[in-house]
């Protein structure tokens, strides 16, 4: 398996203005890397995972790009017809037979066995785009280029919030990759929506089947899993029912949550393994930590439930980026 470390954005309010930051839109599907070796791709989930099956159309579109090896950095994505990314319809696709799957590349960390970790990503988005483009000469375009804007940060995203999209990226034009969290990459989000890992749930009521509600946590920064709400919306029948299954093979008796929520938020809950991590969009969060008029949107099976965490916005950086530092673990 090749490595592939992913530089990963810092939540920020508001997007940066100025010349030194470029904008991507922010795409709502499973980011990935794509390593091309002499006719053959490998598709990398962000927890390391080989997903090359599981999205066979983008490795063999990925597998006739027109170079001897190539490390590619993007976003696996449903595209609706109206242009906008859907997590729940990639989340659809997932099992079905006939599928449109797009590959948004946005960077590109090796060609043909040079390393270009170190040169700035404008440099590296250019050699990208030269590499998309000779592909699209053959009519495949499941491997799309991320284009992007130069400075004009919040006109771009005022935009892309007008448009339904989900947000956007903020890189540094003159940064070199920097593997981690770094406040070189910054996302700022039209709503609010986050990873949140399941720790329980609820049975359904009335006529409806598989289950009531998902019952969600984040890790702080001592390592404990604090309940962080529930999420009862946003399930189809087959989603709830299948969700369902998963969750009977994972329940315990022991409650995941430090401290134990209380009774009557979680009445009759059914304890599970905090393994598997749901994308939540909600409204607000309330002043004891809870998230308000949720809505489910799908597993996020490219994230490890022990790297979740409540996700605050920081404050613009003034200077060079800086790496994040990690949380403490127990």
């Amino acid at each position: 398996m090749v490595r592939y470390e992913p530089q990963l954005a810092t939540l920020v309010a508001d997007a940066p203005d100025g010349d030194s930051w470029l904008h991507e839109i922010k795409y709502d599907g499973y980011r990935i890397g794509c390593v091309v070796r002499r006719g053959k791709a490998q598709l990398i989930s962000r927890n390391g995972n080989d997903w090359s099956e599981r999205f066979a159309e983008v490795a063999a579109a990925a597998a006739a790009l027109p170079v001897t090896s190539a490390q590619l950095d993007g976003e696996v994505a449903v595209l609706m017809p109206n242009g906008v990314t859907s997590f729940q319809a990639l989340q659809n696709a997932l099992g079905a037979r006939e599928r449109s799957l797009v590959y948004f590349a946005f960077d590109l960390h090796e060609l043909d066995g040079e390393d270009l970790r170190r040169h700035p990503l404008e440099e590296r988005k250019a050699a990208l785009r030269g590499v998309i483009e000779r592909a699209a000469a053959r009519a495949d375009s499941t491997i799309r280029y991320s284009d992007h804007v130069v400075g004009q940060g919040p006109r771009f995203f005022a935009e892309a919030c007008r448009t339904g999209l989900e947000g956007i990226v903020a890189k540094r034009r003159s940064e070199p990759h920097r593997g981690g969290r770094t406040t070189g990459w910054l996302k700022i989000k039209c709503v609010r929506r986050q990873e949140l890992v399941i720790g329980g749930f609820t049975e359904p009521e009335g006529t409806r089947a598989g289950l009531g509600a998902l019952l969600l946590g984040a890790y702080d920064d001592d390592g404990a899993l604090t309940y962080a709400g529930k999420v009862g919306t946003g399930f189809t029948q087959k989603t709830a029912t299948a969700l369902r299954k998963r969750l009977d093979q994972i329940e315990r008796e022991e409650c995941p949550f430090e401290p134990r929520p209380e009774a009557r938020l979680v009445k009759n809950a059914h304890w599970v393994q905090p393994t598997l991590v749901a994308e939540v969009a909600f409204a607000e969060w309330t002043a004891d930590g809870r998230i308000r008029h949720s809505s489910f949107q799908g597993l996020r099976e490219d994230r490890s439930a022990r790297e979740v965490r409540r996700e605050r916005p920081e404050p613009l950086p003034a200077g060079g980026p800086k790496k994040k530092r990690g949380p403490r673990r127990r």
